[in-house]
């Protein structure tokens, strides 16, 4: 089962690892999508037992429903958590600290394989593990910026994993923003700079809009309770609203779809699961396939012993414009003829 462990700084971290706290699995975040490849649990159970560690920067749809995706694809595998498979499930809970202690904890165990779930987790696993155990990361926008990697064909040693981007999806929904949204001449960016990812995706929704003469105009935040004042601030100032793969961003995004509705602004977003919630639009893919791809990775560590420097890092290639008619409705948004032509020949690409 999947052990959700809330870590609410650095000693009551301590105190709950050494008492083994837990509760109950939640692995249900995929909306019950089909498992790419496969239907989950087709394979036979492997003899063998098998124990991973994950550690998980914060609970969100895309980063619970990438988690969702790996446990399915080492499923269909015959590696069956409850059964040949033990999972140590960590959750930072969106701090660093925690995130900090979480790699120490994972580092100083026996584990199989262990993979980090966003960037800081990422990047702290890699820093704390200096033994050969084998290590897989997920929802990382840029991995060789945040070096975890050097090379994305041969990375090498003992890391590699999957990017949850393609530099195209930004600048596609950019263009979709110039050419579907006319009145649009300064969109609105909650974002963390303290998250690498957010960095770089931000950094390049700059050089798409540049192109077209819309502005960029940030309103920064340092943790999730900051979101909806963030949010606000940008009313009066910008004509849309925007939001990258930010961790602590996604996580207030209850906030952020309140403000679009009540303000009538149009909020578009770096990934499907946010536009499923109440964003208008993305160009994206969905996060149970993008972990199902890790776990796919993991598979061929665990059971068919590759080495995991040999595993290249992927990228998403499949891109879709997605767009969500409930929010358009709530955000004043008319959908056009044009803009249904975008999504004409992507099959579940409309939200009602």
């Amino acid at each position: 089962m999947k052990k959700k462990k809330i870590w609410l700084g650095l000693s009551l971290s301590l105190m709950l690892a050494a008492a083994g706290c837990g509760s109950s699995n939640n692995s249900a975040g995929n909306g019950g999508a089909a498992s790419p490849g496969g239907t989950a649990g087709a394979g036979s159970t492997d003899a063998k037992t098998y124990k991973i560690a994950v550690s998980q920067y914060v609970e969100h749809p895309s980063l619970d429903a990438t988690y969702d995706g790996i446990i399915a694809a080492l499923k269909d595998a015959g590696i069956v958590e409850g059964q040949n498979l033990t999972v140590d499930f960590e959750n930072a809970q969106a701090d660093q600290a925690n995130n900090l202690s979480i790699a120490q904890k994972i580092a100083s165990e026996d584990n199989d394989l262990v993979i980090g779930i966003a960037t800081p987790p990422a990047q702290a696993l890699v820093q704390a593990i200096k033994n050969a155990t084998p290590i897989l990361f997920a929802a990382v926008t840029d991995p060789i910026d945040a070096k975890v990697v050097s090379n994305l064909e041969h990375p090498g040693g003992n890391v590699s994993g999957a990017s949850d981007t393609n530099p195209e999806a930004i600048t596609k929904l950019m263009d979709f923003i110039a050419a579907q949204f006319p009145k649009v001449k300064k969109l609105g960016l909650i974002i963390n700079e303290g998250e690498p990812n957010a960095v770089v995706m931000a950094d390049k929704a700059k050089a798409a809009l540049d192109k077209h003469g819309i502005e960029l105009v940030k309103a920064p935040i340092t943790n999730t309770s900051e979101v909806k004042q963030a949010a606000e601030s940008l009313i009066g100032r910008a004509d849309a609203l925007y939001i990258t793969l930010d961790n602590s961003v996604v996580s207030g995004v209850d906030s952020i779809i309140q403000v679009a509705n009540e303000n009538k602004l149009p909020f578009f977003s770096s990934d499907r699961d946010t536009v499923e919630k109440g964003a208008f639009a993305t160009v994206g893919f969905k996060y149970f396939d993008h972990g199902y791809q890790v776990g796919q990775m993991a598979v061929e560590v665990l059971k068919n012993g590759k080495k995991i420097g040999d595993l290249p890092v992927t990228v998403q290639q499949k891109l879709d414009v997605i767009l969500n008619m409930k929010a358009a409705a709530a955000q004043g948004i008319e959908v056009t003829d044009a803009m249904k032509k975008e999504v004409a020949d992507q099959a579940n690409s409309i939200i009602q």
